[in-house]
């Protein structure tokens, strides 16, 4: 078992949904920026692209990484290593600036693929996607208790079952965007399901 160092941002830093996935393999965590170009998908989190002068915000981790663990964080980005042009995401080594600390470090993190970018994301201004949570929450903080509850038990649900649903709700999620009428039973729009993602 060896400590790999990633720069995380978004749903993985600390506080966040996703911190809980990588909590207990954290051995060290700094405050650290990257040069990048960060984009707020619709569903509120950020995504970095390759490229760019803005400093990101983010957070060093040291992990005590397995095999298992960077696949499992592979998985969750869509990173395949097999076919990285058609990854939803790409993991590269890049030079994480500490807060600080005027030399930088190597440390691996996960960039979107410009071709996956979706029409609707917006470039965060100056990088800091923080900030621009705080100013616009996320989608998934909108969401009323019986809409995140039907999500995600839409997002369980094997697609064969029918996950019942009353009119007001169906009315609420479709102008949301957030599931399909497929006719005869209800699925997940590509938001619905980053919004699953994200629920925790």
């Amino acid at each position: 078992m060896t400590a790999t160092r990633f720069f995380v941002y978004g749903s993985l830093t600390e506080g966040m949904v996703h911190y809980g996935k990588i909590q207990n393999f954290v051995e060290s965590l700094s405050f650290a920026r990257i040069k990048a170009t960060a984009y707020r998908l619709k569903v509120g989190y950020p995504a970095l692209v390759k490229g760019g002068s803005d400093l990101v915000p983010g957070q060093l981790v040291e992990l005590k990484a397995s095999e298992l663990l960077v696949s499992l964080l592979d998985e969750f980005y869509g990173f395949n290593r097999m076919d990285p042009e058609k990854s939803l995401y790409s993991r590269e080594e890049v030079d994480v600036y500490i807060e600080g600390s005027s030399e930088p470090v190597k440390a691996w993190t996960y960039f979107l693929n410009t071709l996956k970018l979706p029409v609707n994301a917006t470039v965060i201004q100056g990088g800091d996607w923080k900030k621009s949570i705080e100013e616009q929450p996320l989608l998934t903080s909108k969401l009323t208790e019986k809409q995140s509850t039907y999500i995600q038990r839409l997002g369980r649900s094997t697609g064969r079952e029918i996950v019942p649903i009353d009119l007001t709700l169906y009315r609420d999620l479709m102008n949301l965007e957030l599931i399909v009428d497929k006719g005869r039973r209800l699925a997940l729009s590509k938001l619905g399901q980053e919004v699953f993602k994200h629920l925790g």
